[in-house]
Order: structure tokens, then C-alpha cells, then sequence
């Protein structure tokens, strides 16, 4: 892939606030792995369009199914492909609000073309993040990209944690520690 190893980038996993999405007793990377693996079941329909948008965009597979069992836990959280109370779009759940992403939906809500929208708004994200921050390693701009995802690039801000601003202040952590578990574990 053109940007960092997902393998190499450090992580504290999920925070104590979204480990409770499945009553868990505990947070961190063992939580971001438990929930990973109550969506790859659910995945499983999803990876030969993963697989083939991550070719395609040159992003880790295992990032692409991180993202989508984040946003909507593999399409367990939508109705009729809506969530964020009909804010966002799909698996990967394309903002479509004007003070938000402003996207139009492309594609069904579990489409290649969705996921292929999605994942374009993720490496704009992530070049953003890497032209704002020139000097951060590649690991860290890619950690800010996927922070960006969540909140926007304005947001990840020098001096603050890049999850400072993320929903439940764990997005990247949690996102990263979930690719992490479906490369390895599940070979996305």
C-alpha cells in the first residue's frame, strides 16, 4: 500500500465509552479486537468488495473493514442503509450533512461504489493530513488521516492527541487496533 504499514502504527484501542457498544468489562485493544471479531462474520459478505476497493485505492483491506465495523458494525447499526440518525450513508457511513461531509450517497448502501466513495473521502483525508503535517512520520499522518475521517482534517491539531476531538476519543485507536486484528487475524 502507498501509505503506512497498518501493522506499524501504535494504538491504545477503544475507550471505555465505546467498549460498552457490547457491555464489555474492559477498553483498549483487546476491546477494539472483541468487537472487530463480533462483526467479521457479518464482514465475510463484504471482503471481495474490500479487497477489491483496497486494490483499487491502494488502502489496506484491513483498514476498510476497520472503518465499516466502526461506523455501522458491518451494517448491523443501519436502517435501510441510514445511521447517525439518517446524518450518514452506508457501511462506511458517508457524511451527508451540509455542516458536515455535504457528500451525495453514491451507490447502494453496501455497494462497491459506496465503498469506493468512502474510502476516496478517507485517502483525501489522509493526503490532507500528510500535506498539513510534513513532518510527522508516515504512521502518524495516517493515524491523523483516519482521525480526519471522523471529525474533519481542521481538527487534528498540533499539541492535542489526534483522538482529542473523535467520537468517544478513540476513533483512530479504535479503528487502527480493528484493522490491525482483521489483517492479521482474518487476512483482509
Amino acid at each position: 500500500m502507498s501509505y503506512a504499514d497498518i501493522m506499524d502504527v501504535p494504538t491504545s484501542g477503544a475507550s471505555w465509552q465505546t467498549s460498552q457498544q457490547d457491555n464489555l468489562g474492559y477498553s483498549g485493544v483487546a476491546a477494539s479486537k472483541a468487537m472487530a471479531e463480533t462483526d467479521s462474520g457479518r464482514m465475510e459478505k463484504y471482503r471481495s468488495k474490500i479487497k477489491s476497493v483496497g486494490r483499487s485505492c491502494r488502502i489496506d483491506p484491513g483498514l476498510i473493514a476497520a472503518i465499516i465495523s466502526r461506523e455501522s458494525r458491518a451494517g448491523n447499526q443501519l436502517q435501510n442503509g441510514w445511521g447517525d440518525h439518517g446524518k450518514a450513508w452506508g457501511l462506511m457511513q458517508v457524511d451527508v450533512t451540509a455542516n458536515g461531509g455535504g457528500h451525495t450517497p453514491q451507490g447502494g448502501w453496501d455497494s462497491e461504489q459506496h465503498l469506493r466513495q468512502a474510502t476516496g473521502i478517507l485517502v483525501d483525508f489522509i493526503r490532507l493530513i500528510t500535506n498539513k503535517f510534513p513532518n510527522w512520520s508516515p504512521e502518524e499522518q495516517l493515524k491523523g488521516g483516519i482521525a480526519a475521517y471522523n471529525m474533519g482534517d481542521g481538527n487534528v491539531r498540533p499539541g492535542y492527541d489526534v483522538d482529542h476531538f473523535t467520537t468517544g476519543g478513540d476513533y483512530s485507536n479504535d479503528v487502527v487496533a480493528r484493522a490491525q486484528y482483521y489483517k492479521e487475524s482474518r487476512g483482509y
